[in-house]
């Protein structure tokens, strides 16, 4: 089953003017749960960010895809500077055209190769959300990541864990939820191991989408995409679905939200650029 064809035409809808692209955007923050996640773990590094007095911040959105998360990074700081970058040129192109015309000055998107790009010393805070599932060589970008960062900076990942994330272990379907994707996931040791490999010294890693995450994913994203890769007319019956079915998704949702997750299929991981300071006299 695949995923790119259905955000292709969804981007041609919600693309013609820029209030349909900023609903379009605040709809994904309400159906997908990573977002509630995501969004959450960035506020509270922004909150620290406050406390330590810093004002201006360079921020790197590594596989920014629609422009999602850097629409959110940008507007919650005019001082801090998003540089967003992904493999697709129209992606880049069309973003670079939305933000300037809703005049977003503190935002760049650049096409790179998170194996080759590195800016050395560079961001204050990485956010890399659904890309390192995509990526062979994730320990090379890992490394990229620790070099691009400053002395402080974050790392933050959200990836699917190995633990089913996509539904990529549903045997009924005889594939994967997503197909684009080089790994099922990750576990925890493996990715921590990963990323203090890279030069990471300090990590934390938690599961997301457990049972009720999961449930509130089939009814918000599975089950509308399988329907939409059988049939466009589906569409006009969208709303009407989601109508139903979205109470449900929600709570599911701020269930998952408020409960620490012993197994998930999702993966929330942080990790600091900590260099050691060398003690003198």
């Amino acid at each position: 089953m695949q995923y790119d064809p259905i955000k292709k035409r969804l981007g041609k809808v919600f693309n013609k003017t820029p209030f349909l692209r900023i609903f379009f955007y605040k709809l994904l923050d309400l159906l997908l749960l990573r977002s509630w996640y995501v969004r959450r773990e960035i506020k509270g590094w922004a909150h620290g960010i406050s406390l330590r007095g810093n004002r201006r911040c360079s921020i790197l959105d590594a596989g920014s895809g629609f422009g999602q998360y850097t629409y959110f990074l940008s507007g919650l700081n005019p001082l801090w500077f998003v540089d967003a970058v992904d493999v697709k040129e129209e992606q880049v192109a069309d973003c670079n055209h939305f933000f300037s015309r809703i005049q977003r000055r503190n935002v760049f998107f650049e096409e790179a190769d998170l194996t080759t790009f590195i800016k050395p010393d560079k961001f204050d805070l990485i956010l890399s959300v659904d890309v390192m599932e995509h990526i062979t060589d994730d320990e090379k970008v890992f490394r990229n990541f620790f070099d691009s960062l400053t002395q402080q900076g974050l790392l933050l990942i959200s990836t699917p864990s190995d633990q089913g994330g996509s539904d990529v272990h549903d045997h009924e379907s005889g594939s994967s939820f997503i197909d684009e994707h080089v790994r099922d996931g990750y576990n925890l040791t493996e990715i921590r191991e990963k990323l203090h490999r890279a030069g990471f010294t300090k990590t934390e890693a938690f599961y997301t989408y457990g049972a009720a995450g999961q449930a509130g994913w089939r009814l918000s994203m599975k089950y509308p995409i399988l329907m939409l890769n059988r049939s466009s007319l589906f569409f006009i019956l969208l709303p009407f679905y989601y109508i139903v079915t979205y109470p449900f998704a929600l709570l599911f949702n701020r269930i998952d939200t408020r409960m620490k997750h012993q197994s998930g299929t999702g993966l929330i991981v942080k990790a600091w650029k900590q260099v050691k300071q060398v003690k003198t006299g």
